[in-house]
């Protein structure tokens, strides 16, 4: 209801929806969206804070990065249960190893002895210990320190608002693509508001697309209900929706508590466990063959390279290496298409003979309700993508950020005027206010913090990883503070300030401890690090031209308020 008491229309309705939805969360969804774009490099990043890894600069040939992970393992592990080689790739510059022992579970997610080598000498390397990027991947959608299913509600519910806020802020502004080419720069309250027009049109399938994914990614704890009505088990209905050998397993299980009834069905489904436990036990205990030399690699990757052309071969597996039994396993690193997210190209080969041994029929194709998910995760989360659309996706992410930044401050900008002519700021103005402060520019500076704790926090620390993070914390806590003490407007130029000198400074402080520098990166093709280092520098110039227009800004004269009426009113 309007303050005439003239009922409102539908767009005046929806500025109100759009102001207060975007105001209760506001902060936490700049969070939000700040760490989720940042988490599209988040390989990247965890590659830049691990600087012993970056003097490994690979081949071209995957011939003869394969060669030097061969000649370590036949020299280290020739007695091994398996080996698997992780190749480098786009983004990764060393050769990955696990090597398990005789007799253990090859199918296991988790096990064996990891170890990271140089891919053109074969050396060892032992990095720091870190979170890298997966801490602000993490952050994205559980937050931190919180319970991980109420960090998944809130983060839902934040999610929810956003697409609220964008939805409504289509219906309330009629000309919005008309004034997405209208900037009036020094305008106050204009300026700020073609701001964040801008910045909303421009990534605008984006930002919807990004917010209705992250909601279709939280359905299946939002909604239970469906899957809980039919099934018993939760993990039955991925494994079905993944389909797979396990599938099969559920079904066998499942035609057997028909056969048995319903009250012995849990007896027979863990009998039917213990054997498909029992059977996969006898299976990697079986016989180890005697010795024999392992086929010659070089036919096998060329074979998969002619099958696959531009698809390059990611990792792989040799199982029962140096034995009668060997068998050899190439996987690609891109699967088959976004719908098949989780299927790659996989050619088998006898160790021994380097016979093709692949199986005619590869994996079923994915379900439906399967492919969706799949391209629901490729597009929120840009796997498998390739550098060019990370990047896109990433600036597109960077106007998503300006845009809940310049509407939260557009609150405030609004309201000014009037705590002026009351002549104080109201608590809940400076509220907002310190708040703004410490999430627009208080959470980069956090950023930065981590980054820099990743390389003066010594190496030999045990508990240097829980340090970082500390860091991380500790210095978003401390923007807070300063906002609180410091004038508004100072706050603002000096850690508009700060943030970006702190980014600016980071590609050098990358070379001087240790890491690769920027033109070397480039040199050598390595973009997973040279990637970061970018990245830095152009949010240092984005703080450093936002510490410009703010400096250059001396607000709108305020209009003093009247408090006696004037002689034509009396003599009236």
């Amino acid at each position: 209801m309007r303050v005439d008491a003239k009922v409102e229309g539908p767009r005046q309705s929806m500025s109100w929806l759009h102001t207060w939805a975007s105001l209760i969360l506001g902060w936490l969804l700049y969070a939000i969206f700040l760490t989720g774009t940042l988490s599209f490099f988040q390989s990247e990043i965890t590659a830049w804070m691990k600087p012993e890894i970056h003097q490994s600069v690979p081949s071209d040939s995957q011939v003869q990065q394969t060669q030097v992970a061969l000649d370590y393992l036949q020299k280290n592990y020739p007695d091994a249960g398996s080996w698997t080689i992780q190749l480098p790739n786009s983004r990764q510059t060393t050769t990955e190893l696990n090597i398990r022992k005789q007799g253990e579970d090859l199918q296991a997610r988790r096990g064996g002895e990891r170890i990271t080598i140089d891919s053109a000498t074969g050396q060892v390397i032992e990095a720091r210990d870190t979170r890298g990027g997966g801490f602000l991947y993490r952050f994205h959608f559980e937050l931190y320190g919180f319970d991980r299913i109420w960090a998944r509600w809130i983060v839902g519910l934040a999610t929810m608002l956003m697409f609220v806020a964008i939805i409504s802020g289509i219906i309330t502004h009629k000309k919005i693509f008309k004034d997405f080419f209208t900037f009036r720069s020094g305008k106050g309250q204009r300026s700020w508001l073609d701001a964040h027009n801008a910045t909303a049109v421009f990534a605008l399938p984006f930002h919807i697309m990004i917010t209705f994914s992250g909601l279709l990614l939280l359905m299946f704890m939002f909604m239970p209900w469906g899957i809980n009505q039919v099934y018993k088990d939760r993990q039955e209905f991925f494994q079905e929706m993944r389909g797979g050998a396990v599938q099969q397993n559920n079904a066998r299980n499942r035609n057997a508590e028909n056969r048995t009834g319903s009250a012995n069905s849990s007896q027979t489904q863990g009998q039917n466990e213990q054997r498909t436990r029992g059977e996969r036990g006898k299976k990697h205990q079986q016989d180890a063959g005697h010795p024999a030399p392992l086929t010659d690699l070089t036919p096998l990757i060329t074979t998969a390279q002619a099958q696959w052309k531009e698809n390059p071969i990611a990792s792989i597996q040799i199982i029962a290496p140096n034995t009668s039994n060997a068998t050899i396993e190439l996987r690609a690193l891109y699967a088959k298409s976004v719908v098949q997210r989780g299927v790659y190209p996989i050619l088998k080969f006898d160790g021994v003979t380097g016979k093709d041994i692949s199986e005619a029929a590869q994996a079923n194709n994915a379900s439906i309700p399967m492919g969706i998910y799949n391209v629901v995760t490729v597009l929120h989360e840009a796997r498998g993508l390739d550098l060019t659309f990370r990047w896109l996706l990433f600036f597109s992410g960077v106007m998503g950020t300006l845009m809940v930044a310049t509407g939260l401050i557009l609150w405030c900008v609004k309201r000014a005027p009037q705590q002026q002519k009351q002549g104080y700021k109201s608590f809940g103005y400076r509220f907002v206010e310190v708040m703004n402060i410490a999430a627009v520019i208080g959470l980069p500076i956090a950023c930065a913090a981590y980054f820099y704790a990743n390389r003066f926090i010594p190496f030999e620390i045990e508990t240097r990883l829980n340090w970082e993070i500390r860091a991380f914390f500790i210095v978003w806590l401390a923007t807070l503070i300063y906002a609180a003490l410091r004038p508004h407007r100072q706050a603002w130029l000096e850690l508009l300030l700060f943030s970006g000198v702190a980014f600016a400074l980071l590609p050098i402080v990358n070379f001087i401890t240790g890491g690769q520098a920027l033109w070397n990166s480039i040199a050598n093709g390595q973009w997973m690090i040279a990637s970061f280092d970018l990245m830095t520098w152009a949010l240092a110039i984005l703080f450093f031209y936002s510490f410009y227009k703010v400096k250059k800004h001396k607000g709108l004269p305020v209009k003093k308020a009247r408090n006696v009426l004037s002689n034509k009113e009396i003599s009236a």
